[in-house]
């Protein structure tokens, strides 16, 4: 994958369409109501939420899993900052984002003040989330990070139109950057998918997915890292 810009379309006005991947960037049916269900309810959030608190994904996107872990944090009464990374190749324009995300009106708040500040990579300080997007292929820059995640968000495109973003390898260096215990989601329950984190140290559970998503992955870190 290169380092470039995402290409999308409009799809019923307001749902952007990945022309690299001809996918869709959140579910028709809501994309909030998922990321809620998926991302955070798969991995036991915010009741996990503690201070120093570290999530990890693959796929910033539309930045809307990003915000709604950001809001959750704030209505729990967390005051320190909640540290965020993302993996993103095809880092959208913020004009974009900024179009995706009107159809969310209960986290219009926290997007307005992400935007006012986001420059389309990098490190933003918005006091209570320090969000970094590293910009790249995260089959090369995943392994070269040094940070640990708490909790994990594995949102690329669907793995049968992007599977460079969920093959073994990767699944393992999500694994060799997961504290002990820590988690993962997401929303597909493709096999091999569950058999690259099986095999990585997580344990892996297929629960109930969203909308007409019949399952969805949920994984624990409970083996050693491989040597």
């Amino acid at each position: 994958m290169a380092d470039q810009q995402a290409r999308l379309s409009w799809r019923e006005g307001d749902l952007p369409v990945s022309d690299q991947f001809d996918d869709p960037y959140f579910s028709l049916h809501n994309g909030l109501l998922e990321t809620e269900h998926v991302f955070l309810a798969g991995n036991d959030l915010p009741a996990l939420y503690a201070p120093g608190f570290h999530i990890a994904e693959l796929g910033f996107g539309t930045g809307l899993n990003m915000l709604a872990a950001w809001r959750a944090w704030e209505e729990s009464g967390q005051t320190s900052p909640l540290r965020f990374t993302s993996f993103e190749a095809f880092p959208m324009v913020p004009a974009d984002m900024a179009r995706a995300l009107e159809a969310f009106p209960d986290i219009t708040p926290w997007a307005e003040r992400f935007l006012a500040q986001w420059r389309g990579g990098g490190r933003c300080d918005l006091g209570t989330l320090q969000l970094e997007v590293v910009i790249g292929d995260a089959r090369l820059s995943l392994p070269e990070w040094t940070g640990q995640a708490d909790a994990w968000f594995l949102d690329g495109f669907s793995p049968a139109k992007n599977p460079e973003l969920w093959q073994g390898d990767l699944m393992q260096a999500v694994a060799d950057h997961t504290r002990p215990g820590g988690t993962a989601a997401t929303y597909t329950a493709a096999g091999f998918v569950r058999r690259g984190l099986e095999e990585a140290g997580f344990t892996v559970t297929r629960t109930p997915g969203f909308g007409r998503k019949r399952h969805m992955t949920q994984a624990i870190l409970t083996r050693e890292l491989k040597g």
